[in-house]
C-alpha cells in the first residue's frame, strides 16, 4: 500500500520506516482507540484521488512508527461540538480545555504549555494543508466541528509525515467531500443553556468528472458568563474535478466569521463563588474578538507507475479587532505551496515506502495598536509590520527489514525567518523596535514498528522537534512599549515507546515519552486581569514527560439478546512538565496544566439506534497558577450525559447534559510567576461552565 499520501509536506533525502499492513475490524467505543483495520471503519465509500475514504484515512494514521489518534467525526456528531474539546477530549495526550466561547487551550505533550492565548507549538491542518499562519502561530475559530469528517492526531515528532517538526505534532482536520459525506443533504438545528442555538447545512452532489459540497453553520450564544456572547459564522466548500484517469484536482473554500465577547480573568475566589462575573476591565473596555478569515485551498494529485504526487498551494487572509488592554488591530496574508511525493517499492525484495516533499510558506502581517476607548480605536501606540518565510525539505521512510518489522528514518531541514518593524509607539532604541532573525536547523528521526498479530502493533522512536518562536512571543508588551525579543529556537529530543490494538474485547493505546528539552519558550502573565498578552522567556532545561493510555472493554453483549452492547472506556494523561535546574525556579513544576487528566466513558448501543452514554471527567488536583508552585487551583470531578437515537429515515434526535452536578471548577489559568507576591492573589482563573444541556435534531437524506 501506499505511503500516506494525505499529508502537507516538504524534502528529498532518504530513510527507513513506517507501518502496517492489513489490521483487524475496529470496535466501537466512546472514545479514540487504535481502530487498526483496513476494512470497515468508518464509512464504506471509497473516497477519491485527492480525499481518501474514512477507513483508508484511518489505514494511514496507524501506519505511523509513534503515538497518534484517529477521530471519526461519528463520535461526536450526536452531541453539541462547539468547539475543538469536543473533538479531541477523548484523545490521550491531548489536553483540551475551554476558557469561553470558543477560545481554548489545546497542548499535547506539554507544547505552549503556560501560553495565555492562542496556539503554539502545534500545526493546524485542514486536508493536510496548512491553517497557522507564516510565523506558526494558530487560532482555533475557523475549524467548525460540523464541517468535518474526522480528525488525525499526529503526536510530537510523528508529524513530520506533514513536515511538521514542533513539540505538541499537529493535528489535521479533514472535511467531507461528496464522496465520504455521511450523507448528500444534511439539515441540522440545536441549542440548549445559555441563550444557545445553532443552525447547519450540508448539501453535496457528484455529476460525472465533478463532485461539490458546501457546509454552512450559524451560532450564537449568550454564554455562561457575563459579557460572553459568542457569534459566528462558517462556511467551507470544496470542488473536486476528475481531470484524466489518475489526474485530480481539489478547490477548497472558506469563510469564517467569529464575533466573541470576552469576559476575562478573575481572582480564585470569585472565579469559584460567583462564576457568571465578567472580569471589570472586559466590561469598560468592552473587550471582544473579532475575527474575519478568508482561506483558499488547492491539492492536485498525480497517479504516478510509481507512487503519488500532490502538490497543495494555499492563501490565508486574517482580519483581527481584538480589544483589550488596548485595541489589537491586524490584517495579515498568508501563502504556501507544498509539492510531495510518496510511495513503495521493493529494494533487495524487502518493502519499503517512503514520502519526500518541499513546503515553502510566507506572510505578512500589518500589526496595528491603539488606545482602547471602550473598545474603540482611541490614538494609535503601535504602527509594527510582522513579515515571516519558510522552506523547508523533509522526507521519511519505512523499511520492512523483516515480515512484520520496520525501520522508520525520517530528516526535515528548514530555514525560518523573522522580520519585525515598529515605526511607533514609545521611544526605544532601534534593536528593541527592529529586528531581523532566522533560526536554521536539522531535525532527524528514527524508530523501530514490530506487529506481532494483525491487530496489534508495538513502536518506539526518538525524535528532534524545534519550536521557532512566532511574533506573540518576539514582540512582546514592556515599558519600552511593543519591542522586538530575539528569543531562541525552543530544542527538544523526545523519546516514546508505546502500543496500539486490539484482543477481542479489549482494545488500547497505551504510549510513555519523555522530552529533554533545551531553550523552551516559557509564558507568564504580568497582569492576566488586565488582558496583557503573555511575556516570554527562554528557560535553559526542562523536561516533559507523561502517559497517553486509552483503554476500552466490551463489558457485556446481546443484553437483550438483540445485539445490543456495554462498553466501558478509560483516558488517562499524566504529565510531568518540570524546570531542571534552572536559576530561579530551580525544579518546580511548570505551570499551567494538571498532573493528571482522566474520562471515563460507559456506553450502551442497541441496534434500534438507541445510545446512552454517561461520562466522568476527573482532575484529581489542579494546575498550578505560578511557576514558583505557590498556589494551586483545586481539583475537580464532572458528570455528563449523552443519549439520543438515530433513526432508520435518517431523522437523529439527542440530548447533551453536562457538568449535572454544577461543580464549581477551574478549566484554565493565564499564568503567572510568583502568586505570593500578588496582593490579594492574581486575577488569572477561568471559571468553568455551570450545568448546561443541549439538544438537537439532525434530518440526513
Amino acid at each position: 500500500m501506499p505511503f500516506p499520501h494525505h499529508h502537507g509536506g516538504a524534502c528529498a533525502l532518504a530513510f527507513c520506516l513506517l507501518t502496517t499492513t492489513a489490521l483487524a475490524a475496529p470496535v466501537e467505543t466512546a472514545t479514540t482507540l487504535p481502530e487498526l483495520s483496513v476494512e470497515g471503519g468508518g464509512s464504506p465509500k471509497a473516497g477519491s484521488l485527492t480525499v481518501p475514504g474514512v477507513a483508508e484515512q484511518r489505514r494511514a494514521v496507524n501506519a505511523t512508527v509513534g503515538s497518534v489518534a484517529f477521530v471519526d467525526a461519528e463520535d461526536f456528531r450526536n452531541s453539541y461540538a462547539n468547539t475543538l474539546r469536543d473533538v479531541l477530549k477523548d484523545t490521550p495526550g491531548v489536553f483540551v480545555q475551554e476558557r469561553y466561547g470558543q477560545e481554548l487551550r489545546l497542548s499535547i505533550r506539554g507544547s505552549g504549555i503556560a501560553r495565555g492565548f492562542h496556539l503554539r507549538g502545534i500545526e493546524l491542518l485542514q486536508d493536510g494543508i496548512p491553517l497557522n499562519f507564516a510565523d506558526g502561530s494558530g487560532d482555533f475559530y475557523q475549524v467548525d466541528p460540523l464541517s468535518l469528517r474526522s480528525a488525525e492526531v499526529y503526536k510530537g515528532g510523528n508529524a513530520l509525515t506533514f513536515g511538521a517538526t514542533t513539540l505538541g505534532g499537529a493535528v489535521n482536520f479533514v472535511t467531507p467531500t461528496a464522496y465520504t459525506a455521511f450523507a448528500p443533504n444534511i439539515v441540522r438545528v440545536d441549542g440548549g443553556s445559555f441563550g444557545t442555538i445553532r443552525e447547519n447545512v450540508q448539501m453535496s452532489r457528484i455529476d460525472g468528472p465533478v463532485d461539490a459540497l458546501i457546509n454552512a453553520t450559524i451560532t450564537n450564544s449568550d454564554g455562561y458568563r457575563d459579557h460572553e456572547t459568542q457569534r459566528t459564522q462558517n462556511f467551507n466548500a470544496n470542488v473536486g474535478y476528475k481531470i484524466a484517469p489518475g489526474i485530480e484536482t481539489r478547490f477548497y473554500a472558506g469563510v469564517y466569521l467569529t464575533d466573541q465577547k470576552l469576559p476575562g480573568t478573575l481572582s480564585l475566589f470569585n472565579a469559584l463563588n460567583d462564576p457568571r462575573l465578567a472580569n471589570p476591565s472586559a466590561i469598560t473596555g468592552n473587550q471582544s474578538r473579532k475575527v474575519e478569515t478568508e482561506r483558499l485551498a488547492n491539492r492536485t494529485s498525480f497517479e504516478l507507475d510509481v507512487g503519488r504526487l500532490d502538490v497543495d498551494s494555499w492563501v490565508i487572509h486574517k482580519n483581527l479587532y481584538h480589544p483589550i488592554f488596548q485595541v489589537i488591530d491586524q490584517d495579515g496574508l498568508t501563502y504556501g505551496v507544498s509539492p510531495h511525493w510518496s510511495g513503495t517499492f521493493d529494494i533487495a525484495g524487502f518493502r519499503n515506502d517512503t514520502i519526500v516533499g518541499l513546503r515553502a510558506f510566507a506572510g505578512v502581517n500589518e500589526a496595528d495598536q491603539f488606545v482602547n476607548v471602550a473598545g474603540r480605536r482611541g490614538a494609535q501606540t503601535v504602527n509594527a509590520l510582522q513579515s515571516a518565510s519558510n522552506y523547508e525539505a523533509y522526507g521519511e521512510n519505512r523499511f520492512w527489514f523483516l515480515p512484520d518489522v520496520a525501520l522508520m528514518t525520517g530528516l526535515k531541514a528548514f530555514s525560518s525567518n523573522r522580520t519585525f518593524s515598529n515605526k511607533g509607539g514609545l521611544p526605544a532604541s532601534p534593536s528593541a523596535r527592529f529586528g531581523n532573525v532566522t533560526y536554521e536547523g536539522i531535525n532527524p528521526k528514527a524508530g523501530l514498528l514490530w506487529q506481532p498479530l494483525p491487530d496489534i502493533q508495538v513502536f518506539g522512536d526518538v525524535t528532534r522537534s524545534r519550536d521557532v518562536p512566532d511574533f506573540s512571543d518576539l514582540a512582546q508588551t514592556n515599558t519600552l512599549g511593543v519591542t522586538f525579543v530575539p528569543l531562541q529556537a525552543q530544542r527538544a529530543w523526545t523519546y516514546e515507546a508505546g502500543t496500539r490494538g486490539r484482543i477481542d474485547r479489549l482494545t488500547w493505546d497505551i504510549t510513555l515519552y519523555r522530552a529533554d528539552i533545551r531553550d523552551e519558550l516559557i509564558n507568564f502573565s504580568i497582569n492576566p486581569g488586565l488582558g496583557i498578552p503573555a511575556a516570554t522567556f527562554n528557560a535553559p532545561r526542562s523536561v516533559h514527560q507523561g502517559v497517553e493510555a486509552a483503554v476500552s472493554v466490551e463489558v457485556l453483549r446481546d443484553l437483550t439478546g438483540l445485539g445490543d452492547m456495554l462498553t466501558i472506556a478509560q483516558v488517562w494523561t499524566h504529565n510531568d512538565f518540570r524546570f531542571v535546574n534552572d536559576p530561579v525556579f530551580g525544579n518546580n513544576r511548570i505551570a499551567g496544566i494538571p498532573q493528571d487528566v482522566l474520562r471515563t466513558i460507559l456506553t450502551y448501543t442497541h441496534p434500534s439506534g438507541f445510545y446512552l452514554a454517561p461520562s466522568i471527567d476527573w482532575v484529581p488536583q489542579g494546575a498550578f497558577a505560578d511557576h514558583a508552585n505557590t498556589l494551586k487551583a483545586p481539583g475537580y470531578a464532572l458528570f455528563n450525559v449523552r443519549t439520543g437515537i438515530d433513526f432508520a429515515n435518517g431523522i437523529s434526535l439527542f440530548l447533551d447534559a453536562r457538568n449535572l452536578t454544577d461543580e464549581r471548577y477551574i478549566s484554565d489559568i493565564s499564568v503567572v510567576t510568583n502568586a505570593a507576591t500578588v496582593t490579594g492573589g492574581p486575577v488569572a482563573f477561568y471559571p468553568g461552565n455551570g450545568r448546561s444541556v443541549f439538544g438537537g435534531v439532525r434530518a440526513s437524506f
